[in-house]
C-alpha cells in the first residue's frame, strides 16, 4: 500500500482523538480544579470503613490533588487486531495550569506502521482551554475545534471526564455506577511499585459503546497513570505509555504558543457546538 494512503488512513478517527484527550487531559487528577475546594471523596464526617478498592481510589485522588505541572514522554499504540494492524507512535506531553486556566501539548514526532522501520512523523496537539488546535507537519494542515466558549473557557478535567474515565479524576462513586471496579494482583516484579485497576463497563454504562474494558497502572508513589489500555466493542486497543515523568518542575509558558506555518493554507475552524435553549 502506496506510503500516503497508510498515513491517511492513520489520521486520528473521532474515537482515537477522544481517548487521547481523555486520559492526557485527566492525568493530572481531579481535585486540581478545584483547588480552593476540598474534594468530596477524600474527607467523610465520619470514618467508615473502605473496601479496598475505594481506599486505593481516595488515595489516589489525594496525591494527585497537589500536582500543578507535569512532562513526560508518551507512546502510544492503537491495535487492530482483526486487520492485523499496529501503529505506534513516540511524543511529548507538557501540562499546566496558569491563572485558574489548564493547558496542554502533545507533540508526536515519530510513526511506526506494522512491521515498517520507525520514521518521523510529526502531529502537534494544543488545548488552551477553548481551542484544541492540531497542526499535521507531512499533510501541512491546521485544525481547530472550539470546545468552549471564549469568555468561558473550559477545565480540561470537566472534558476529559465526558469520554473517559479517569482514575483520580472521575469521583468514585460514579465510576463505580458505571464500571465493575476490581483490584489486580501484580506478580511482575517489575511493576512491583503499581497499583493496577481494572474496569469492566456495565451494560447500562454511559460508556458502552464506546469500551468493553479499561486497565489502569498507576505510580503507587505520586499516584498518576503510568500505562493506560482501552478496548473497544470493536475489539480496537488503545494504549498509553507515560515514561520518566516530570512532576510539579513546573512548565515554561511559551511551551504552549505556536505558529501555523505558511505553507499550511488556511486552517479549518470547527465552531462549537451550540446547546439547543431550554424550554421556558
Amino acid at each position: 500500500m502506496p506510503i500516503g494512503i497508510r498515513m491517511r488512513r492513520l489520521t486520528m478517527c473521532k474515537t482515537t482523538t477522544v481517548f487521547m484527550m481523555g486520559i492526557l487531559l485527566g492525568t493530572v487528577g481531579y481535585c486540581l480544579a478545584q483547588e480552593s475546594q476540598v474534594c468530596p471523596e477524600q474527607t467523610a464526617p465520619e470514618k467508615v470503613a473502605l473496601d479496598p478498592v475505594d481506599d486505593v481510589l481516595a488515595q489516589l485522588q489525594a496525591k494527585t490533588s497537589k500536582l500543578t505541572s507535569y512532562e513526560a514522554g508518551i507512546i502510544y499504540r492503537f491495535k487492530q487486531p482483526l486487520l492485523e494492524s499496529e501503529s505506534l507512535r513516540r511524543g511529548v506531553l507538557h501540562y499546566a495550569k496558569y491563572d485558574q486556566r489548564t493547558f496542554l501539548r502533545i507533540d508526536f514526532q515519530t510513526l511506526k506502521q506494522d512491521q515498517e522501520p520507525e520514521q518521523r512523523y510529526r502531529e502537534l496537539y494544543i488545548f488552551d482551554g477553548v481551542w484544541l488546535t492540531v497542526l499535521n507537519y507531512q499533510v501541512k494542515s491546521a485544525k481547530r475545534h472550539q470546545l468552549a466558549e471564549e469568555d468561558k473557557p473550559a477545565d480540561a478535567f470537566n472534558l476529559a471526564s465526558e469520554n473517559l474515565p479517569v482514575i483520580g479524576f472521575t469521583r468514585i462513586t460514579d465510576l463505580k455506577r458505571e464500571f465493575e471496579v476490581r483490584l489486580v494482583e501484580e506478580r511482575n516484579p517489575e511493576k512491583s511499585g503499581l497499583i493496577r485497576l481494572h474496569l469492566r463497563t456495565k451494560p447500562q454504562s454511559k460508556y458502552k459503546d464506546d469500551y468493553t474494558s479499561l486497565d489502569f497502572w498507576m505510580d503507587a508513589k505520586d499516584g498518576l497513570p503510568v500505562k493506560i489500555v482501552a478496548f473497544s466493542p470493536e475489539e480496537e486497543v488503545y494504549e498509553i505509555e507515560l515514561v520518566e515523568p516530570k512532576i510539579n518542575l513546573g512548565v515554561n509558558r511559551r511551551v504552549f504558543e505556536y505558529n501555523i506555518p505558511r505553507d499550511f493554507g488556511r486552517p479549518e475552524i470547527v465552531p462549537l457546538k451550540k446547546q439547543p435553549p431550554e424550554n421556558p
